[in-house]
């Protein structure tokens, strides 16, 4: 299954509160649990003004449908094609 990269910007993100990305979080689960298994969450990372999240997902279509039930930007999608990491040196 392919795995993707979603962009959202989201102005102050990086100033959200504990309690502010719980309940984002659990909108999102809550979102994911209705549409079944064929799409999974599997990470965010928060900076200033943009959250990036990992997903698996069938395709970009199921994405954007997540997005557009919870009221999330999806500014940018993109299928990951591989991963490398310190240890592809060795």
């Amino acid at each position: 299954m392919p795995k993707y990269i979603i962009e959202r910007e989201i102005p102050g993100a990086g100033k959200l509160t504990a309690g502010e990305l719980q309940g984002i979080a659990q909108k999102s689960c809550s979102i994911l649990k209705n549409m079944g298994p064929q799409i999974q969450w599997v990470e965010s990372v928060v900076t200033d003004d943009k959250i990036y999240c990992t997903y698996i997902a069938p395709n970009e279509e199921e994405i954007r449908k997540h997005a557009n039930e919870g009221g999330f930007p999806a500014n940018k999608i993109s299928e990951i094609k591989g991963m490398i990491d310190p240890t592809t040196s060795e």
